[in-house]
């Protein structure tokens, strides 16, 4: 089975029932698994669940309870917080198969951020009092989560700077390109793999909707991008990547 059919069976097998035994999704958190004993390994996949969601359906939201440790299988989710008058910032977005959600656990509090679906996506629960209990006897696993930690907070580090310092221009030409490099391109080998409403763009790029709109049309007024719809079309990569070094 061709891989976009076996997620479409996931997604629908899930969102007909909610929860399902994920046996078919172990190899994709073989990075995760393979740390563990047998015994640890059982006790992981007992406990593990499937969710599926909807475009736009909320995973958590800010101030939720962080019981669990989040893995996307498929899909896209984006990472967001409030910020002044309860705009949202989209501070990450998360792509196959990445691990999200546990940040806030290990720091004994709630979610200081909330996580959407861009698109209908799969992902894998795995309750934090199982991570933790098992870590503490596990420290392959302690490694696992310290490293992960170490580079989000590298990557946040970098984007705060970018979405301050920078003018408009330089901020949605790092977007752009942080969404390329997240989310890769299609087989034109221009187009984002990634569907954007006008919104969603200007809350990753810290700027109001009306900002991206008037940035985007000039970017493709240059040349530089080719719109339809949400399609974005990268048509000078260079130029799009000065842009961002003159920020």
């Amino acid at each position: 089975m061709c891989r976009k059919t076996y997620f479409e069976a996931i997604i629908s097998i899930v969102m007909a029932r909610k929860t399902i035994t994920i046996k078919e999704t172990l190899p994709k958190l073989a990075s995760l698994m393979d740390l563990l004993s047998a015994e640890e390994h059982e006790v992981f996949e007992q406990r593990m669940t499937l969710h599926a969601f909807r475009r736009n359906e909320i995973i958590y939201s800010e101030g939720d309870a962080s019981t669990y440790l989040h893995c996307l299988i498929a899909g896209k989710v984006k990472i967001q917080k409030k910020g002044v008058g309860g705009r949202p910032q989209i501070v990450r977005v998360i792509k196959p198969v990445d691990f999200f959600g546990y940040r806030a656990a290990f720091a004994g509090q709630n979610y200081a951020s909330g996580a959407l679906a861009f698109e209908p996506s799969v992902v894998v629960r795995i309750p934090m009092a199982t991570i933790i209990s098992t870590l503490i006897e596990n420290p392959r696993l302690g490694w696992f989560f310290i490293e992960r930690l170490s580079k989000d907070l590298g990557r946040a580090d970098e984007r705060t700077v970018n979405l301050t310092q920078k003018h408009i221009r330089g901020r949605l030409a790092e977007s752009l390109l942080f969404l390329r490099d997240s989310y890769g391109l299609e087989e034109d080998g221009s187009t984002l793999s990634i569907y954007l409403s006008r919104e969603d763009l200007a809350n990753l790029s810290n700027m109001t909707t009306s900002n991206a709109i008037r940035t985007l049309s000039a970017f493709a007024q240059e040349k530089i991008i080719a719109i339809d719809g949400k399609k974005i079309k990268l048509l000078d990569i260079p130029k799009l990547e000065k842009i961002n070094r003159i920020g």
